[in-house]
């Protein structure tokens, strides 16, 4: 009987076995902080934020088992088919790891296919049905026994279909366990028949000389099964629980097995789990021969439910593999933090040296989109080397200054020579040579020239009285309200009569001017052949700086 549900077992197993593994998301969206617990909230805000480089681990839900199947005892005495049912709540302890609390009610029954002399049992205990009813002439006995246990167990299990690198979320868990049980056993033996004398089955009143399944069936015939007496020499711990007082055995118990569930949605799951619970003791089939203790197998069928809010828990961890997350980020980034991409650009043109044609283009040139320097007249002159920008086709070629070959017309050079004439006879009276003037800081709201801008303008004022010709244009910025406006003028006024007052300068080489575009808080100095005013009324005199 045992071999048959071994082979149905590895037959279930074969056929979910070749169930396929479907493809899923990473289980739960990482962002969402309801399903994280309070206590690593921190932990999720720095990760969220790229302060840590890992998730918080999100609540996930228990599992309510519900399971029932066959039972039988593996001992001394040949096993009958039993059955039995449970109920087991599991929670994960990380995503391979669970921890796993069971109860298990079965009914063990068993029926032997050969006699047994009495004293071939070893010791003397009197309270052994079978000694006290058959040692008188040694009489052989057929044994047969009901046992009826209850299992109260505590297992660790260990997941193995969720770590893969290659696939998504499993649809099916193969696991094994191990742990401890309790074992609360009532067993009874069949040693009298219905007119409670002891049975006359022996060699000489019955035929043992046949297949076993031909003797099993006859000697159930032959036999009442009322299981009327207690079983075996039950040494150890007793209570007065079962059917009869003194007749339960309490054991400790180790457990393993292994187990097969297939999810059907992301709330049940079915599945097909084999146990074996070895008691430490060889009187759970009632007899006691002294050679190894006996062995209980339940094979059950399995519906697993997930229990607990959705919106706060995601799918227990054995059904999530930990590297989605990994993954996907990196299919389809969307926590990593990448660096802003920086594309060589040798020349600073705007054009990357991957797309640039000449990747050598000087300074502040323009160039087109391709990196090239603009050549408008298309010579073959880039416009920074042409000085004919515009050479008609039919002056073409063109020398290495970019200038065609047709000959200059003659009022073009007429006028040519007249205006080299006008600039030479304007002399240095017409030029400014002054160069770049630096700009004036103010602090914000302030029109008093700090230690630093006096040391600007007083830097300023060596360039400005070196070029006596040239008008200086002061500048002021603020054009936004009324007291912006003020505030420029009040600034430009600050810096002219710095210049005049302390520098000796004369008032009338200044060209006043405020209230325009620019940065509010600078005052801009600058060379000029203009002419302008050197004062003007202040715009909103009761908005004045003292």
């Amino acid at each position: 009987m045992a071999s048959k549900k071994f082979k149905l077992l590895l037959g279930l197993i074969s056929l979910f076995s070749s169930a396929t593994f479907a493809q899923s998301d990473a289980g739960y969206d990482w962002r969402d902080s309801s399903k994280i617990p309070t206590k690593l909230l921190p932990q999720h805000s720095e990760f969220l934020n790229n302060q840590y480089p890992y998730p918080a681990r999100p609540r996930d839900q228990w599992e309510l088992g519900i399971s029932g199947g066959f039972s039988f005892i593996v001992g001394d005495v040949s096993p009958r088919p039993g059955f039995g049912g449970g109920l087991s709540v599991r929670k994960s302890l990380s995503h391979t790891f669970s921890l796993r609390g069971s109860y298990i009610g079965s009914f063990n029954y068993g029926l032997d296919y050969r006699t047994t002399i009495p004293n071939q049992l070893p010791g003397n205990n009197i309270n052994d049905p079978y000694r006290a009813i058959y040692l008188p002439g040694n009489r052989q006995f057929v044994a047969a026994y009901r046992n009826a246990t209850h299992q109260a167990a505590v297992e660790l299990v260990s997941s193995f279909l969720n770590t893969s690198h290659y696939r998504g979320n499993p649809k099916n868990d193969f696991y094994a366990f191990i742990g401890y049980s309790a074992l609360f056993m009532d067993v009874d033996v069949d040693a009298l028949n219905s007119n409670g004398a002891p049975y006359n089955i022996t060699p000489a009143t019955f035929n043992f000389d046949r297949p076993r399944k031909d003797i099993r069936k006859a000697l159930k015939n032959a036999m009442d099964l009322k299981y009327e007496n207690n079983g075996g020499a039950l040494n150890g711990n007793r209570a007065n629980a079962g059917r009869v007082n003194d007749n339960q055995l309490i054991r400790h118990a180790f457990t393993t097995g292994l187990g097969f569930a297939h999810k059907l949605n992301d709330k049940i799951n079915i599945g097909l789990e084999q146990r074996f619970t070895y008691g430490f003791d060889d009187n759970m089939d009632a007899i006691n021969k002294g050679k190894s203790n006996d062995l209980l197998s339940f094979t059950s069928l399995r519906l697993n439910i997930n229990m607990g809010n959705k919106a706060k828990h995601v799918q227990p961890l054995w059904w999530i593999i930990p590297n989605n997350f990994i993954y996907n980020e990196l299919n389809a980034p969307q926590h990593m933090k990448l660096p802003k991409p920086i594309l060589p650009d040798a020349d600073g043109d705007g054009v990357t040296d991957q797309f640039d044609l000449d990747p050598n283009t000087p300074a502040g040139v323009a160039v087109d989109v391709r990196g090239a320097p603009r050549d408008t007249d298309m010579d073959g002159v880039p416009d920074y080397k042409d000085k004919e920008l515009l050479t008609p086709n039919k002056c073409l070629p063109v020398d290495a200054d970019g200038v065609g070959n047709c000959p200059e017309p003659a009022c073009c050079k007429e006028l040519k020579d007249a205006m080299a004439n006008m600039k030479s006879g304007m002399g240095a009276a017409g030029d400014c040579a002054v160069g770049n003037l630096p700009s004036v800081q103010f602090k914000a709201g302030s029109a008093t020239l700090s230690k630093d801008a006096q040391a600007v303008l007083a830097g300023a004022a060596s360039q400005i009285k070196a070029n006596p010709t040239c008008k200086i244009k002061v500048t002021g910025y603020g054009a936004s309200d009324k007291r912006a406006q003020q505030l420029s003028w009040d600034r430009v006024n600050s810096v002219i009569r710095y210049l005049v007052e302390r520098q000796g300068i004369a008032e009338d080489r200044f060209i006043f001017s405020y209230g325009t575009e620019g940065d509010v808080n600078t005052v801009d100095l600058m060379g000029t052949t203009e002419e302008g005013p050197n004062t003007v009324p202040a715009p909103h005199p009761n908005l004045k700086k003292g």
